[in-house]
């Protein structure tokens, strides 16, 4: 299976970006074109997401090997990979699976620990959804405000619908696969040795999903690491400080 993905640019370099959890490639669009002056560009939608497959598969595991399949088919053989949350997760995998395929890794606001499940609001909002009875994106936004009362997180799970057939709205996400397998995205990724390719963290200062007493452990596992701090930045911190995001990025990569 093959996932889909969009491409900028034509350098000699390949930068490949993962997104995170009930996100899609689109979220990285503008990020993308400003890297794509240094970089050839792949976003991939990963599995149960955007427009690539579905499937009742939903591991890190397999996640990793759609990316290494991806790099087969595009005739990659070496990449910098960047994720986010999910997606960050799924570069460690990446990572500690095919080390000669990275180049560096970047890692947006997760950490390789365990975490909760914390979705299930989200989740029980989507669910409440009822396509055969709401037509539009208004009627849609005020049923998940019930669940949902923050318009950012709406917005961003919004941009997921879509017109499945005439008067007929979908969500783009595989919500019955996440719903049942949603403790897989928050899983530790067991490192079998220490990565020490050049790996950057970059966090929120206003996230709590990569904290103070969380670094030791990370650099035992990447001890080659930087962590970057973008202020004012919550969890989305390359939607909410982009500027600020790309500058770290460019740093260390440049």
């Amino acid at each position: 299976m093959t996932l889909n993905f969009k491409k900028e640019g034509n350098a000699a370099e390949s930068l490949i970006i993962l997104h995170g959890l009930f996100g899609s490639l689109d979220n990285w669009m503008t990020f993308a074109k400003q890297m794509s002056q240094y970089f050839t560009v792949y976003l991939l939608d990963a599995r149960n997401h955007g427009q690539s497959f579905h499937s009742d598969e939903f591991t890190y595991e397999c996640m990793a090997k759609d990316v290494k399949d991806f790099m087969g088919q595009q005739q990659i053989e070496e990449a910098i990979i960047l994720g986010h949350s999910m997606g960050g997760k799924t570069a460690m995998q990446f990572a500690f699976n095919y080390p000669h395929l990275v180049k560096k890794i970047i890692v947006a606001d997760i950490a390789p620990k365990a975490y909760p499940v914390h979705h299930d609001e989200i989740i029980k909002g989507l669910q409440s959804l009822d396509f055969s009875v709401i037509k539009t994106r208004g009627e849609a936004d005020e049923k998940l405000a019930e669940s949902i009362p923050n318009l950012a997180v709406r917005q961003f799970l919004l941009k997921n619908m879509y017109w499945k057939e005439k008067n007929q709205l979908a969500w783009r996400f595989n919500l019955d696969v996440i719903a049942a397998q949603i403790l897989n995205v928050g899983v530790e990724i067991k490192a079998p040795f220490p990565f020490s390719e050049p790996t950057l963290f970059v966090r929120g200062e206003l996230s709590n999903y990569v904290l103070d007493e969380d670094i030791s452990d990370i650099k035992n596992i990447f001890p080659n690491m930087k962590l970057e701090t973008i202020s004012g930045s919550g969890h989305w911190v390359h939607a909410e400080k982009p500027k600020e995001f790309i500058k770290v990025i460019e740093a260390f990569l440049l």
